[in-house]
C-alpha cells in the first residue's frame, strides 16, 4: 500500500497560507474495503491517532462482530472512540459530534493531522458538517416508543411518521428503526415535526478536512466481505452473540451479525444460513454506504486492489 499511502500523503501537503491549520484526514470506505489497515500505516507515518466513526465500535462487548480493532492493532496506533459504551447506554451523533469536537481540542496541539475512520455516514458528516441542533429525547418518552416498537412493530411507526411528518417520511429509510424511533420521539417530544429541525446547515470548522474515499471492483469488494464474516464466526462470533442476546431488544444490537445469529440460536435457521445472510445484509450495507459517500463532492477517490 506504499503508492496509496504515498497518495494520500501528497493530498495533506498544506497551501501555502494555511500551513498553520490543524489536519482532520478522513478516511471513508465500505465495510470490508481495508480501512483499518490503511488507517494504521497512515498513523504510523504521520505519529498521529486514530479516531473511530464506526457508531457500532463504540460498544465494548461487540469486538468480533464489528470488527473492532485487535488489541495488536492498538497497541500499534492509539484509538479513540472504541470500546467506550456498555450496550445499554443510550448514543447518538449528536453526542458523538460533541466528544469528538472536545477530543481534536485536546489531540491537535500534539498532532498536526489526527485520522478519523469508519462507515458511518453520519458519525462521518456530524464531525465534518455539524448536524442540527435537535432536542435531546426524555428517558420517558424513549421507552415509550421502545416499548411501542416491540409491540406494534415497525409497520405501525411508519405509519404514525407519516402522518405526524410527512416531509421526512418521504426521505427517511423506512427500514431503519432507529431513524424512524427518533423521529418519532421527537414529534412527541415537541409536538413539531421532525424535518422542522433539519436544517442542514454546515458548520464551519477550525481545522482542515481531506476526505479521502477507499474503494474496489465489486466482486472484489464482496469476496472480502464473505471472507470477513467467515473469518468472525472462526473468531468466535456465535459466542459473543450468545453472550448479548439477552439484550437483544436493544438498538445497539439491531444491526448486521447479531440480528442473523439470534435466529440462528433461537433454531430457526442453520449455520450456514446465518452466515450467508450476514454476508448478503453486509453487501447490501456497503451498496448504501457507497450511494451516501459518492452524494459528496470533496472524497478524493483511491482505488484499491488485493495485491496493494
Amino acid at each position: 500500500m506504499t503508492t496509496v499511502i504515498d497518495q494520500i500523503l501528497q493530498l495533506l501537503t498544506p497551501p501555502a497560507d494555511d500551513s498553520a491549520q490543524p489536519t482532520l484526514l478522513v478516511l471513508v470506505g465500505p465495510t470490508g474495503v481495508g480501512k483499518t489497515e490503511l488507517s494504521l500505516q497512515l498513523a504510523e507515518r504521520l505519529c498521529t491517532c486514530i479516531i473511530s466513526a464506526d457508531s457500532r465500535q463504540l460498544y465494548a462487548d461487540l469486538p468480533i462482530g464489528t470488527a473492532a480493532p485487535s488489541a495488536e492493532q492498538l497497541a500499534r496506533v492509539k484509538h479513540y472512540m472504541v470500546g467506550t459504551l456498555k450496550l445499554t447506554d443510550y448514543y447518538s451523533a449528536a453526542r458523538y459530534e460533541e466528544e469528538v469536537m472536545q477530543l481534536l481540542d485536546r489531540l491537535f496541539p500534539n498532532h498536526p493531522t489526527v485520522v478519523l475512520t469508519g462507515g458511518s455516514m453520519m458519525y462521518i458528516d456530524a464531525i465534518c458538517k455539524g448536524i442540527d441542533d435537535i432536542p435531546t429525547v426524555d428517558d420517558e418518552t424513549r421507552r415509550t416508543l421502545l416499548q411501542r416498537y416491540e409491540a406494534e412493530g415497525l409497520g405501525q411507526l411508519t405509519n404514525e411518521l407519516r402522518l405526524l411528518d410527512p416531509d421526512y417520511y418521504r426521505t427517511v429509510d423506512l427500514k431503519n428503526p432507529k431513524r424512524v424511533i427518533h423521529a418519532l420521539e421527537i414529534c412527541y417530544m415537541t409536538g413539531r415535526p421532525y424535518s422542522s429541525f433539519r436544517t442542514e446547515s454546515v458548520k464551519q470548522r477550525p481545522f482542515r478536512i481531506i476526505k479521502v474515499g477507499l474503494r474496489r471492483d465489486r466482486e472484489e469488494l464482496y469476496r472480502r466481505i464473505n471472507q470477513r464474516v467467515v473469518e468472525m464466526v472462526e473468531e468466535g462470533l456465535i459466542e459473543e452473540a450468545r453472550r448479548v442476546m439477552p439484550y437483544r431488544q436493544l438498538n445497539s444490537l439491531n444491526t448486521v451479525g447479531y440480528k442473523e445469529m439470534f435466529r440462528y440460536l433461537d433454531g430457526e435457521w442453520s449455520l450456514d444460513e446465518a452466515i450467508a445472510k450476514i454476508q448478503q445484509n453486509s453487501r447490501i450495507y456497503s451498496r448504501k454506504q457507497m450511494t451516501w459517500f459518492k452524494r459528496d463532492p470533496e472524497i478524493h477517490w483511491i482505488d484499491l486492489h488485493d495485491e496493494e
